[in-house]
């Protein structure tokens, strides 16, 4: 393994060692996403801040030029038309540093996957009664 790969523990950590100009933007994202799931755990999955409730929820990261959002295929399938000004693929988008974020629809979509990640967990839990 290369000796120059950073191995990150906390969001804590990753966004102090993101570009200062940006800090600011990664935090109240976090903050949005944490009052969106209050229930969800924090943590650092594929070296990117993650939000998991029974299961992954959200990751997101920034990059040189965007903030990734990654709610999963069905996060963006649900909001393609909100979503429809942004880059983005099959499972992401792309929020573009120099313009401010979509609290709102972060948080609409957080909510929405949420409610996914919980009525799967109580599907899983019926069908082993």
């Amino acid at each position: 393994m290369e000796g120059n790969e950073i191995t990150l523990n906390s969001i804590d950590e990753y966004i102090s060692k993101s570009p200062l100009e940006i800090q600011e933007t990664l935090k109240i994202l976090r903050k949005v996403i944490k009052e969106a799931a209050p229930e969800a755990e924090e943590k650092i999955s594929y070296q990117m801040p993650t939000f998991a409730l029974h299961g992954n929820l959200v990751h997101f990261a920034a990059c040189k030029k965007h903030i990734g959002f990654y709610p999963t295929p069905s996060g963006i399938d649900s909001f393609k038309h909100e979503l429809s000004e942004y880059k983005g693929s099959k499972g992401s988008v792309q929020f573009p540093i120099e313009k401010p974020l979509p609290y709102e629809l972060i948080r609409e979509i957080v909510k929405f996957r949420v409610a996914e990640n919980v009525n799967k967990a109580e599907d899983k839990l019926k069908k082993k009664k």
